[in-house]
């Protein structure tokens, strides 16, 4: 028998017969002509996902609007995804027929391109890159670029059963930060919870895969393990860019009129913030129909001097604005500041840095 190796790393002439074989026994027309089509062009499928995936990028980029309808489609794939057993066994059972293997694979690949090109937008746009948060954004960008590279996909990542339910854990956890504040308007921190509670859920077969469970002992360490994960989740959560929140506008300023600040200030003098404080003005992009609760974090040298809660909502297309006006600074404030506008469970949607310096060294500069 001819062995031919597709684009995709696996031989076709064991998945799909050549024409001196017999036919696949009694498939419907529909789904023979889709084998055939497979068969003949076999990186149709992988291409299809990844410009379905590349034309949400863009939907999403230019409306946020329309991420709502592609959020649903994508959540009922990963329903099917994860139920993928129970239902390819009724559909056997009520049908008499087994649903074709290549067509499971190509379509759990298609919902890995959809979902990482689905949300790699929102988080290129949230990341804050001088920070953690571009080690998770690079982590998604890599799962995406594996995803569409069909023999790093094929070959390297699907034998490796481990690290193939790490990918679909990592995926569906960067999807529901998405969705979640898009469809059911939960806030960032809500969402937060409920996605690390799915993600810690989701790594114990990919667990159950690598431990020992003959043993009391190897449930233990599938429990532990898996405790781990939620508290490396929870405690790097600041890593971990608000998926659905970003600055539209930002400014420090000693001015502020019509909700419009003044000029955005990178230096100011110990004796403009005793005449009057500093704004720290933002504008921050939500959901509509999302109601949330961010602080801003002044701090001096490093060390926090003050946190103030501010409440937004989400819709206004330019942005929610808000600001903090600060007027209690300390006797001697020159050195480095910064404001860190922070999500409710410490998420980082920006910083805003400035420097004070001496009155004396703004009128005798070197």
């Amino acid at each position: 028998m001819r062995r031919r190796i597709s684009g995709q790393g696996v031989i076709l002439s064991e998945i799909f017969p050549t024409t001196s074989e017999p036919p696949m026994p009694n498939l419907p027309p529909l789904i023979q002509r889709v084998i055939e089509l497979i068969k003949r062009y076999p990186g149709v499928i992988a291409l299809g996902g990844f410009i379905s995936g590349v034309g949400s990028f863009i939907l999403v980029d230019r409306q946020q609007g329309m991420a709502s309808w592609i959020a649903v489609i994508m959540l009922v794939s990963w329903l099917w995804l994860m139920l993928e057993n129970s239902f390819t066994q009724l559909f056997t059972k009520v049908f008499n027929r087994e649903i074709p293997e290549p067509l499971l694979r190509y379509a759990t690949q298609m919902i890995h391109q959809e979902s990482l090109f689905f949300v790699l937008p929102f988080f290129f746009v949230t990341t804050a890159w001088n920070s953690g948060q571009s080690l998770f954004t690079g982590l998604l960008g890599a799962a995406a670029l594996v995803s569409i590279i069909d023999p790093l996909y094929y070959k390297w990542l699907a034998p490796k059963r481990s690290l193939f339910l790490a990918l679909h854990t990592l995926t569906l956890f960067a999807a529901l930060l998405t969705a979640l504040p898009i469809i059911m308007h939960l806030t960032t921190a809500q969402s937060y919870k409920l996605a690390l509670g799915v993600a810690m859920v989701l790594s114990i077969p990919s667990l159950a895969v690598s431990l020992p469970l003959r043993s009391l002992k190897g449930w233990a360490m599938l429990l532990g393990v898996t405790a781990a994960i939620g508290c490396a989740g929870w405690f790097l959560r600041s890593w971990v860019p608000p998926a659905t929140l970003w600055m539209t506008e930002v400014a420090i300023s000693t001015q502020l009129q019509d909700r419009t600040p003044g000029d955005d200030l990178k230096q100011v003098t110990a004796a403009q913030l005793r005449s009057g404080g500093l704004y720290a003005y933002t504008a921050i992009n939500a959901p509509r129909g999302l109601d949330e609760r961010i602080y801003h974090v002044w701090k001096f040298n490093g060390q926090e001097v003050d946190r103030i809660a501010l409440d937004i909502h989400g819709g206004r297309k330019e942005g929610y604005r808000a600001w903090t006006h600060k007027q209690n600074f300390p006797g001697d404030a020159v050195g480095r500041w910064q404001v860190q506008v922070l999500t409710e469970d410490g998420q980082v949607i920006g910083v805003l840095r400035f420097k004070v310096i001496d009155t004396a060294q703004a009128d005798n500069p070197k």
